[in-house]
């Protein structure tokens, strides 16, 4: 009804749940809500909203499944839909830190007014247009990255990134403790993982929809990623720089 499709990345996480060790797929739904699964057999074991505007369901049920609101749906006047087709996340990639147990997600603040419409199949590969939606009026749309606690969903820390209103990159995270987030306005942006601090960031000139990689080449760590039609990669400090050689005295 809304085109919630969950094309957002399910992570596999082994930890403890409820005080028992359990093989856990997490993931943050298009719809709003994240979700905690035991992955050996499907069992829902908890869901919980991860943005603030969300009115098309008033909870989930014991097994999961959504406990409607009655008439927010796809008309055709046109209605308010929280959140928006777009979605609350969507295909960029999520990450999980096992250190602060918390898992990331870019979250999408916003509404869209949703309509319904009618149309015919036209040969030729036209599109079928039966339903579409445009971004509510009176809340605009903004991006955000959050730290969720991974058993619970309950909100650790929020980071706004100013400016950003659409979709941008999936998130990396390290062993160093650093959360690497990258937005449509071109950011890079090194995030404290446990607090959600900014420590460092770089405007790569372009709008940014591919996820920040980690890799290391002759024992130098780097960062890359993509920017438009750009290649950038960044080198990280070497944590052991090399002695000095000690100067030789005397004349030759």
């Amino acid at each position: 009804m809304h085109d919630w499709d969950a094309v957002e990345i399910p992570v596999l996480v082994d930890a403890r749940y409820e005080g028992q060790p359990r093989k856990l797929l997490v993931q943050a739904n298009r719809n709003g809500y994240y979700y905690v699964l035991d992955r050996t057999n499907g069992k829902y074991l908890h869901g919980t909203p991860f943005v603030k505007l969300l009115n098309w369901a008033d909870g989930l049920t014991v097994d999961g499944h959504p406990i409607r609101v009655r008439g927010v749906e796809p008309t055709v006047q046109g209605n308010k839909v929280c959140p928006a087709t777009a979605g609350a996340t969507n295909w960029m990639s999520p990450a999980y830190n096992p250190d602060t147990n918390y898992f990331y997600v870019v979250a999408q603040e916003g509404c869209g007014i949703s309509y319904k419409a009618a149309d015919k199949f036209r040969g030729g590969g036209l599109p079928f247009m039966a339903t579409g939606y445009v971004e509510s009026p009176e809340e605009h749309w903004q991006m955000h990255v959050r730290a969720l606690d991974l058993t619970t969903g309950k909100l650790m820390w929020n980071y706004k990134q100013i400016g950003s209103r659409r979709y941008g990159a999936g998130l990396l995270s390290t062993a160093g403790g650093l959360l690497f987030a990258s937005d449509d306005q071109g950011f890079l942006t090194a995030l404290e993982a446990a607090t959600g601090k900014p420590l460092w960031h770089f405007n790569t000139g372009n709008a940014i929809s591919a996820s920040p990689m980690a890799y290391s080449f002759q024992g130098s760590e780097y960062i890359a990623l993509m920017s438009g039609t750009n290649v950038v990669a960044f080198g990280l400090p070497d944590q052991h720089p090399p002695a000095k050689t000690a100067q030789r005295s005397g004349k030759r």
